[in-house]
């Protein structure tokens, strides 16, 4: 029945569709009418696949045996409140201009996976050491997502080991450092007003933030805020100093590539591991648009649902050969699973192993090149308005943009520019004091790119952005508190007199938006 149902929409065989308008509706949304025993449905059309309504009348089976059987209706029957939120949420992304660098829209593919029967069943433990039976079928799905996740990133399975398993990006880090620290043995990452990411050891003055900074000695390396690129010289001179046992590599927030070879020297000066954590570039070092982690790291981390397009899950990638006199692959299985795991969310490994066979085509390859050149797009109008951007432009699929110089701050400008369907994130620029209410924003193209925004939507982006932006500061001048919570509460109260702008702009980005589709709907 799902094959004669779920269509690819796409064109040209690809898993994303070509442009249409409308979105509507649950999917396969299901008008029940009871007949007796056996109950029928039958399925509505949706604005959303372009397809009519059909005629195929699909029956309800009865589950379960006397006094507790339930009929297995669809959602739209059996909860229609959590389908009217998904509902609403559908039509936001469909009409929203999303932006945010961590976020993307997957495809039906691995929607049918992550949906599927995968998700009832228990599997602790690796394919062939599993501590449940009737594993044979989870098993091959795993070692296939093995061999996929490998053949992505073009590694030999002699060198290279991964595990499928974690749940997402920070729990697959946190694996690793369980793997090969000890308690309060000393790291260092990338500082998170600087770009870096939570689970690399974030803390201030008055308090260890992350669980990483509560059970590991972190100590940050920044940027040079003159240039808005990692200061190598002296995240050399502090590891000389600190001695760290292992230095991350990655980021949340920096738009240029890491100097893999310097990192490399550096933590072989002083005796440390290299990871990288690639979540955010991960599909673009799978295309090879960006510079290549593998050949400089001992291990490499991602999340799987940000540029790589897959579903919400991570992955472990480590050297099989010892590194420091561990063995990375057991280390790091054991931490995995029994360490910090029970049991894998197979429902997620059978998406991610879809979304890892796109990544091997060459339509993957073509749209992680127009992430990176509609990002440049971007950042080149951005600059042509008069923004300054931390490191003056990207290497990849984002773009950090300093609002100070304007008197304005990020969480201002991101309220105005959600209230108009514009989605991007307040985030930290070098020199902030205030993660609540940053000096910028955080901009990305891999969602928009998905949708099949070219450098010229890109373009308009920029145009809405600085729109927002500039009605954003003529309503901070109008707000009697100088706290954000006064400018929050004016903005959405009758007396705000700028809404006017704001719903002539939010009209004229859906107007832009609902002329691209929204895949896997």
């Amino acid at each position: 029945m799902m094959s004669s149902i779920q269509q690819p929409i796409g064109t040209n065989g690809s898993l994303f569709p070509s442009k249409r308008l409308g979105i509507n509706g649950c999917p396969n949304h299901v008008k029940l009418s009871i007949t007796g025993p056996c109950r029928s449905s039958q399925l509505e059309g949706s604005l959303v696949t372009g397809r009519p309504p059909s005629s195929v009348s699909v029956p309800i089976p009865e589950i379960g045996g006397d006094g507790s059987s339930f009929a297995d209706y669809g959602l739209s029957e059996a909860d229609p409140e959590v389908c009217s939120i998904i509902d609403k949420e559908k039509n936001r992304q469909f009409r929203s201009l999303e932006l945010i660098a961590s976020e993307n829209f997957t495809s039906r593919a691995v929607m049918e996976a992550v949906g599927s029967c995968l998700t009832n069943k228990y599997s602790e433990g690796l394919p062939g050491k599993r501590y449940y039976g009737g594993n044979e079928y989870i098993d091959e799905l795993e070692v296939l997502c093995q061999e996929r996740a490998l053949a992505a990133f073009s590694l030999d399975g002699q060198k290279w080991g991964v595990n499928v398993q974690p749940l997402s990006g920070s729990p697959a880090n946190f694996e690793v450092y369980t793997a090969i620290l000890n308690p309060h043995d000393r790291i260092m990452g990338l500082d998170l007003p600087h770009g870096g990411h939570l689970s690399h050891g974030f803390m201030t003055p008055k308090r260890r933030v992350s669980g990483t900074s509560i059970y590991f000695e972190s100590m940050p390396y920044r940027l040079d805020e003159s240039t808005g690129i990692v200061d190598y010289d002296m995240l050399e001179k502090t590891a000389t100093l600190f001695r760290p046992k292992l230095i991350i590599a990655g980021a949340s927030a920096y738009p240029r590539d890491f100097d893999y070879p310097r990192m490399r020297k550096i933590a072989d000066d002083v005796g440390a591991f290299l990871m990288m954590d690639m979540a955010h570039i991960s599909g673009l070092v799978a295309a090879s648009v960006v510079a290549n982690p593998f050949e400089y790291c001992d291990i490499v981390t991602t999340t799987t649902h940000k540029s790589l397009r897959g579903p919400r899950g991570g992955m472990i990638f480590f050297k099989k050969d010892p590194v420091l006199g561990v063995d990375l692959e057991s280390a790091i299985n054991n931490a995995v699973f029994p360490g910090l795991q029970g049991g894998p969310h197979n429902h997620t490994i059978g998406g991610l192993a879809v979304c890892l066979k796109h990544a091997k085509s060459p339509e993957f390859k073509a749209y992680q090149n127009k992430v990176v050149s509609n990002c440049r797009a971007l950042a080149s109008r951005l600059v042509e308005l008069g923004y300054k951007l931390v490191s003056g432009g990207s290497d990849n699929h984002l773009v950090l943009v300093d609002l100070r110089p304007l008197g304005i701050d990020g969480a201002r400008v991101e309220k105005i520019l959600d209230m108009a369907s514009i989605t991007l994130n307040k985030n930290s620029v070098p020199g902030d004091k205030s993660a609540l209410v940053p000096g910028g924003i955080r901009i990305g193209s891999p969602a928009m790119t998905t949708r099949g925004f070219s450098e010229n939507e890109f373009i308009a982006v920029a145009d809405f952005i600085h729109e927002g932006v500039q009605i954003t500061r003529e309503a901070k001048k109008s707000v009697s508190g100088s706290k954000l919570q006064d400018f929050m509460k004016f903005v959405t109260s009758p007396d705000f007199l700028l809404t006017g702008r704001v719903l002539d702009l939010q009209r004229r980005v859906e107007a832009l938006t609902t002329q691209f589709p929204l895949p896997g709907q």
